[in-house]
């Protein structure tokens, strides 16, 4: 039986961002390029309260949400550790190949993402780990990310904050 734990859900509504992307299923296949308008939720848990009641002070996480899906909003996002992918950086333009396909994007526009691959499973574990960097300080024991691509459609990583 598993020990009871307090859990906070965060689904509000401006938790989301908008990006372009393609996934990658191999070397010769892949989706178009094409958006998506992301939504996310993010659970926290943990077993005590502080001494107001609260498990976490809500302010400063929703803060934090909002930056890192501010950094994603209205970008093309590429997933630089693709070794599918041939990704170049120069005089503020950044050229992607894939296969037969070459694209070319102003630097501002694009972010370069620390994944093998642009999937909503990827970036709800990305979101995850640039929250649990922030949470240090707190006495939650459990964090979940989930990102919807479209309804009925998304992704969730959770992991216990002691990794």
């Amino acid at each position: 039986m598993d020990e009871p734990r307090f859990t906070l859900r965060l689904a509000k509504g401006d938790f989301k961002f908008s990006a372009a992307h393609f996934t990658l299923f191999s070397a010769t296949e892949a989706e178009p390029l094409h958006g998506h308008n992301y939504r996310v939720l993010v659970e926290i848990g943990g077993d005590e309260l502080d001494a107001l009641g609260l498990l976490v002070e809500t302010g400063i996480l929703k803060r934090r949400i909002r930056e890192i899906l501010t950094e994603l909003d209205d970008r093309v996002l590429l997933p630089e550790r693709s070794p599918l992918l041939e990704i170049t950086v120069e005089r503020g333009q950044v050229d992607c190949r894939y296969s037969d396909r070459a694209y070319r994007f102003p630097e501002r526009e694009v972010v370069l993402l620390p994944l093998v691959n642009v999937t909503m499973e990827l970036l709800a574990r990305l979101v995850w780990r640039q929250l649990a960097e922030d949470l240090d300080d707190i006495d939650a024991t459990h964090l979940a990310v989930e990102i919807e691509e479209t309804d009925g459609q998304s992704a969730r990583y959770s992991a216990p904050l002691d990794l």
